[in-house]
């Protein structure tokens, strides 16, 4: 028996007790006791604190009798409610109720963060680079053994329930998130949750993994942005080692190295951005924050301006692509904001 479980039923037993005892003192004690004296009664017996008796019982066999049975049967109520606390406090349970609501505390607060579904091995790379990355996540596992997995990390917020629901998501704060990592185990299970994410936020992005390639349309119509097959990734990563291994090395010092973490990241430039009409060399972005821009997509269109020039304009809507650390992109984003 779970100790959560045995709480409630070692209460139940108690309220149980407690009733049986004021009403037996009640019925052996007739009319010359009271309520209140029955209840006097059943107080000090299950307390065992030993106050002087209301009523003396000595004379009434059949009260002593019930007395002794009541004795018996509240130190045995006593006892098993104590290991029943005991066995809650020891096995961490209380630990994780208060967790577990500080935690829903931390994910209210949480605004354009994104949600990562599921804890296998691409879930787990996905977690680690988030979290390299410095971007607010919060996952959701079904599995209360897996999410254990994760407990000594302090960054990291969990829910732990069934994503394809709406109210584990929403637990998520799905409203108020910028993105939703797909990675269950299954494509049936990750379109379920495709068609309940975008049901419940259409404005999210949602990247799925597409196990099956011919399910991959099916999970765009469903609402998905975007769906990575992970075995088409492993491929052509394979190639790359064999032709260009020199290129893929780069890219593994990129993505491996903890001390300074370079990544590819894209920064859009909003509305009243001081860079807006001014050019590349006027911006002096690489000056200000040392990232390196290396191509730029205009609002609206799908090409890239590769390396651009100096003289090329900014504008309002424009993604800037660079090779930056975290703190670069912050500071890229409150120029471009």
């Amino acid at each position: 028996m779970k100790s959560r479980k045995r709480i409630y039923l070692s209460l139940t037993v108690f309220i149980a007790v407690f009733i049986i005892g004021v009403a037996g003192f009640k019925i052996i004690g007739g009319p010359e006791w009271s309520l209140l004296d029955s209840l006097y009664m059943t107080v000090i017996t299950l307390s065992t604190v030993g106050y002087e008796e209301v009523v003396d019982i000595s004379a009434n066999p059949a009260a002593r009798i019930f007395a002794i049975v009541f004795i018996v049967t509240c130190l045995g109520t006593i006892a098993f409610a104590v290991s029943s606390i005991t066995s809650f406090i020891v096995e961490g349970e209380l630990k994780n109720v208060l967790g577990r609501k500080r935690m829903e505390k931390e994910i209210a607060k949480l605004k354009d963060h994104y949600i990562v579904c599921g804890t296998d091995e691409t879930a787990q790379t996905i977690i680690q680079e988030l979290i390299l990355t410095k971007k607010k996540l919060v996952v959701i596992e079904p599995l209360k053994e897996k999410i254990d997995r994760f407990s000594t990390e302090e960054s990291i917020l969990f829910v732990n329930g069934d994503p394809t629901e709406d109210d584990v998501l929403l637990s998520a704060g799905i409203e108020k998130a910028r993105g939703i990592l797909l990675s269950l185990p299954t494509d049936e299970a990750n379109l379920f949750v495709t068609l309940t994410a975008r049901s419940l936020n259409p404005r999210i992005r949602i990247v799925t993994k597409g196990i099956d390639l011919k399910s991959h349309k099916k999970m765009v119509k469903a609402g998905s942005d975007s769906v990575i097959s992970p075995t088409f990734i492993g491929g052509m990563r394979m190639v790359s080692e064999m032709i260009r291994p020199a290129v893929a090395t780069f890219l593994d010092m990129m993505l491996r190295e903890r001390e300074r973490v370079l990544r590819f990241e894209e920064v859009l430039v909003k509305k009243e951005s001081p860079l807006i009409g001014k050019t590349i060399e006027e911006a002096r972005l690489e000056e200000k924050t040392n990232a390196l821009l290396v191509a730029v997509r205009r609002a609206g269109r799908k090409d890239y301006e590769f390396n651009p020039s100096r003289d090329t304009a900014i504008q309002e809507n424009d993604t800037l692509i660079l090779i930056a650390t975290p703190e670069m992109v912050k500071e890229l984003e409150k120029l471009a904001s």
